[in-house]
């Protein structure tokens, strides 16, 4: 394909980003933004593991706390999950219209910015402020509000793929990785934290470092 057609394809602005990266070099500004998906995608194998691991952890705190194994619904109705209770009452409902509501079903309906928000303060508070205890590896001294920001950082960057958006570069448009692998290295943390050995959790699913090396010898190459 020329590169007219990759414009078309993708967009002249959203092109563009990259040919900037890559100082006007055509060639690899089309190789910059097949890594940048292939990071994604080995991104999106990283991320599916880190937010089953975290909600079953979460969905196993609270059942036994609270002594019941449907607690979502039964706490949306209280007022537990605060500014999230309607979506989660609203996802309940339509598994009970299609007769297929379990627990469970919920439970996998629901996003990361839901595990994520039962962090916050006020959510945490409400929750009665035991929810810390599902990572028994954590770094002592490690408080809620460190977590939640944590957290926060790794739910901004899945939505980030979830949009498509560059991991490649900075908003000066200089190529690097350096987000990428913060979140990774992040990812890795709390799926220690939960009690797991992440090499092991992750065994056979896509590194994305690799392709993060391959940017930044891309990087390297391009002329000034």
């Amino acid at each position: 394909m020329k590169y007219s057609d990759y414009e078309t394809a993708f967009s002249t602005p959203r092109i563009g980003k990259y040919l900037y990266a890559c100082n006007g070099d055509k060639n690899k500004t089309v190789i910059l933004y097949r890594y940048n998906i292939k990071l994604c995608q080995k991104f999106y194998g990283v991320l599916s593991v880190f937010e089953i691991v975290l909600r079953n952890a979460i969905d196993t705190h609270f059942k036994t706390q609270l002594h019941d194994n449907d607690w979502l619904s039964t706490q949306s109705q209280n007022g537990f999950l605060l500014n999230y209770q309607d979506t989660v009452l609203k996802e309940r409902d339509k598994l009970i219209s299609s007769g297929k509501y379990t627990h469970d079903k919920l439970l996998a309906s629901l996003s990361l910015g839901i595990w994520t928000f039962l962090f916050s303060r006020n959510c945490y508070k409400n929750s009665g402020k035991t929810l810390l205890q599902i990572f028994p590896n954590k770094t002592h001294g490690l408080n809620q509000r460190n977590i939640y920001a944590e957290l926060d950082e790794i739910r901004i960057f899945r939505n980030r793929i979830a949009h498509h958006e560059p991991l490649c570069f900075n908003k000066e448009g200089v190529i690097t990785t350096t987000y990428a692998q913060n979140i990774f290295f992040l990812i890795d943390k709390y799926i220690n934290f939960l009690g797991y050995n992440s090499k092991e959790l992750l065994y056979g699913v896509e590194n994305p470092l690799c392709t993060m090396t391959s940017i930044e010898k891309l990087s390297n190459s391009i002329v000034s």
